[in-house]
């Protein structure tokens, strides 16, 4: 199983292989996340409730047992660690896996501060006597190695706490993956990373990308700031409360000013004596425009940190919840000069449930491709009998039946299967 955990919600897959070692959709469920701000948990028995409920939603779908949950992690602060190590080679003059091997234990042990925990080890380039090597260089000739890795260290104290919350539940905390290459897996084709691309997650609290170039993805950020900040630019703007707000940036809300129509008004309700407003289509789309502006030049910020930004074939891929605003990737276009599209999934499952297509799903759809390729294939699960609801089942589960993981990153969705 695994579980994406945003700012605004929880979203869960659970799934096995089939026979023919493809993926299999078991179980998808949603709830509202609590206790849980931009990929950091703030309250450990609120983050353990919605926790709780959606293993529970998982578990009224499929007969079985929970042991452990993969995490997509997009919480902040995120650091990134370049390292180059070099060994020779111990195969007659010919690269072993042993030799990868030894490379990839330096890079892990290079003796970062004991508040970082190590998320990723990403090889960027192997080059073997001078010359360069594929990123699978066991076999190549050659006397010496030499690798480049881009390391992903998060603070240790932010694992710890998913940790103590699924401690609570009884449940296993698996592994932790970084939000945005799980959403990658999803919805970036191999030829997108091969001709160079960006996945960017706008969530409700945090903004997320991966940049990838020649397969590899060589840049991963968290800015602090999402969906949220735009419902809190419009409360203010409009003066009005933020369920309004959000309900006004969901239904009617559009990142262009300019094509939005100044005749049209929408009116919100008076409350404890106050006269109803009326707020143009216009004057909303324009607060609209102004934070997404901003969250648009951050991240081509990060792009051009990237040293890599005039390399990128493919351009801009956007998921995350307020993906679905009218005209944002005409505005991405605008503001970055480079061509963009929604995401939407690349990958196919075996089934196609109802929430298979769902952007909420898509962070998950891609941590269940990766749980799943590295797992070997499950029984059958029982089928979920039609009886009174159970006592507690959140501990051991079917073995096999593929682990979760939850939304977490540094400075926080469509689904894809084979």
């Amino acid at each position: 199983m695994v579980i994406d955990v945003g700012t605004a919600k929880l979203a869960a897959f659970a799934g096995i292989k089939n026979d023919e070692g493809k993926m299999k959709i078991l179980a998808a469920a949603k709830v509202p996340s609590k206790g849980i701000k931009r990929g950091v948990v703030l309250n450990i028995d609120e983050a353990a409730n919605s926790v709780e409920q959606i293993l529970e939603k998982i578990l009224e779908q499929v007969d079985g047992k929970i042991t452990k949950v993969d995490l997509a992690y997009a919480g902040q602060p995120l650091k990134t660690i370049e390292f180059k190590g070099s060994r020779l080679t111990s195969g007659e003059g010919m690269v072993t896996q042993a030799d990868v091997d030894e490379l990839f234990r330096e890079a892990k042990n290079i003796g970062l501060d004991e508040e970082l925990r190590i998320l990723h080890i990403i090889p960027q380039s192997f080059i073997v006597d001078d010359e360069p090597a594929e990123l699978n260089p066991v076999g190549a000739i050659g006397r010496k190695i030499e690798a480049t890795f881009k390391l992903i260290a998060v603070p240790a104290i932010y694992i710890a706490n998913f940790s103590r919350v699924f401690d609570k539940l009884g449940v296993e905390l698996g592994e932790v993956t970084l939000a945005p290459l799980a959403a990658a897996e999803a919805v970036l084709t191999e030829d997108e990373k091969e001709l160079g691309a960006i996945l960017l997650d706008i969530g409700a609290g945090t903004t997320k990308l991966a940049v990838f170039r020649e397969g590899v993805m060589i840049h991963a950020a968290v800015i602090p700031f999402g969906g949220n900040v735009v419902t809190q630019d419009i409360k203010e703007g409009c003066s009005i409360l933020p369920k309004w707000a959000e309900q006004l940036k969901v239904q009617y809300g559009q990142a262009l000013g300019d094509f939005a129509d100044e005749r049209k008004v929408v009116t919100i309700p008076g409350h404890n004596g106050w006269e109803p407003k009326e707020i143009s289509f216009k004057s909303l789309a324009f607060i609209i425009q102004a934070r997404m502006e901003e969250i648009i030049d951050s991240v081509y910020f990060q792009i051009e940190k990237s040293g890599i930004a005039d390399q990128l074939g493919s351009g801009i891929v956007i998921s995350g919840g307020t993906a679905g605003l009218n005209n944002l990737v005409s505005l991405v276009k605008f503001r970055t000069g480079m061509d963009a599209r929604l995401a939407f999934p690349v990958i196919r499952p075996a089934n196609k449930p109802k929430d298979f297509a769902d952007s909420d799903y898509l962070t998950a759809l891609g941590l269940l491709n990766q749980a799943l390729d590295k797992a070997d294939p499950a029984p059958k699960p029982k089928p979920k009998r039609d009886k009174k609801k159970k006592e507690n089942r959140i501990t051991p589960w079917i073995k096999g039946v593929v682990q979760g993981v939850i939304d977490y990153m540094d400075d926080d969705e469509d689904v894809a299967f084979n």
